[in-house]
């Protein structure tokens, strides 16, 4: 008879638990927000802290999805990607269908003091730069994209893609999002940067570029609503 140990083992060699237990942890931790709105600024450091904990406790186990690495022309043409991604985020605004309204991450509003408002922004570019699109992608594009295909998705080559799954994973980014539209169209060009050039460091850049482009804007603007 197995004991606790013994499955808690057999569950941490799931090939898909690296990919997809970041993900749940994340969306897990954002959820509370909607009822817990005055925790809001300590769940979402808690999150990037756990996220950001997990994706480097697990780091060998993408080995593969990082090799080979991007040439210069394949980094330009991410970046290219990342800021026409986040024009297409911006300017339809209160023109397309959003599920809900996002209450926004205004750390103006969450801080009591200057240097907690700094913290805040610092947290919150990071998390969103560098956390959020290496989680995601490993989730969307490393593994659900694949998996639809076999669920043995490591024999999967990086890249590989059927009408079902491209258009699945695309759908699916977009409902992840408040902006469910622009979020579909973005998801659409994720995924054909990823067919292009099958390499996950491609995507995972242009969608850190997204988001550090709208982190940036944000600040400018001051519209919090797309934090």
């Amino acid at each position: 008879m197995k004991t606790y140990t013994d499955r808690l083992h057999l569950l941490l060699e799931k090939a898909w638990l690296p990919y997809v237990f970041p993900f749940v942890m994340f969306l897990l931790l954002t959820e509370p927000v909607r009822y817990f709105p005055d925790l809001k600024p300590f769940l979402y450091i808690a999150k990037t802290v756990i996220v950001a904990a997990l994706l480097w406790f697990w780091r060998h186990k993408y080995a593969a999805d990082f090799s080979p690495g991007l040439s210069f022309r394949e980094c330009l043409t991410a970046v290219f990607c990342g800021l026409l991604a986040l024009l297409i985020w911006i300017l339809p605004e209160k023109y397309l269908f959003q599920v809900g309204q996002g209450s926004g991450f205004n750390p103006y509003a969450l801080a009591d003091s200057q240097e907690a408002v700094i913290g805040l922004i610092a947290v919150r570019l990071i998390g969103a730069s560098v956390v959020v699109p290496v989680m995601e992608e490993l989730f969307w594009r490393s593994f659900l994209m694949r998996w639809l295909i076999n669920p043995d998705f490591r024999s999967v080559s990086m890249g590989t893609f059927t009408r079902y799954s491209f258009i699945a994973v695309a759908i699916l980014f977009g409902l992840e999002h408040h902006r469910v539209i622009v979020g579909i169209i973005v998801g659409i060009l994720y995924n054909f940067l990823l067919v292009r050039q099958k390499k996950l460091g491609g995507v995972i850049l242009a969608h850190g570029v997204t988001n550090l482009g709208l982190g940036i804007y944000v600040l400018l603007t001051g519209s919090w609503m797309f934090w």
